[in-house]
């Protein structure tokens, strides 16, 4: 891991997190692919190797279905209890081993990452604090801006209130 990990200097935190999201990606995507390969193969009888001589014949049923008495028999028939036709399975596999591989080395690299953005040094860093400065200020400035138009809404309201109690007032009859 040593070498992946040169592979991943001088790279910025997020940066990491964003490769690490994607061999994560992969990683679930892969192991997807493993299971729905296993259920393709144990789905199908005929991708069963054949039981090594000696062992019982098993008669499997036209849906794929083995009967309880003879399902022990089925770890007989090779690794994982399935015989051939196992491509799929193999490559999903080393898909699997690979993405796990480079996320590890992804997550080994954050510790030693940098904290902000990447390449930038003391100069990138005073912009970028000259920057959150104004976007402070900006942000200061909308809420006092926000408070005072919540105060004329309330004035609005507050006279439509009244124009609404007037109007009603007008409208209702008259006693004499």
């Amino acid at each position: 891991m040593g070498d992946e990990r040169g592979q991943w200097a001088g790279k910025s935190k997020q940066e990491l997190g964003l490769v690490g999201q994607r061999y994560l990606e992969e990683t679930i995507a892969a192991a997807f692919q493993i299971l729905a390969s296993m259920n393709d193969e144990l789905c199908n009888p005929s991708l069963w190797a054949a039981p090594p001589a000696g062992a019982p014949h098993v008669a499997v049923a036209a849906n794929g279905d083995v009967p309880p008495e003879h399902a022990g028999h089925l770890s007989e028939c090779g690794p994982g209890g399935l015989g051939g036709g196992g491509g799929a399975l193999d490559d999903a596999r080393l898909r699997y081993k690979s993405a796990i591989s480079s996320l590890r080395s992804v997550i080994a690299a954050i510790p030693t990452s940098q904290e902000g953005s990447s390449g930038g040094g003391a100069s990138e860093t005073m912009v970028d604090q000259d920057e959150m400065e104004k976007l402070e200020k900006h942000a200061s400035t909308l809420r006092k801006d926000l408070v005072k138009k919540n105060k004329h809404i309330k004035l609005l309201i507050d006279q439509l209130r009244e124009l609404i109690t007037d109007i009603s007032t007008w409208q209702s009859p008259c006693s004499v």
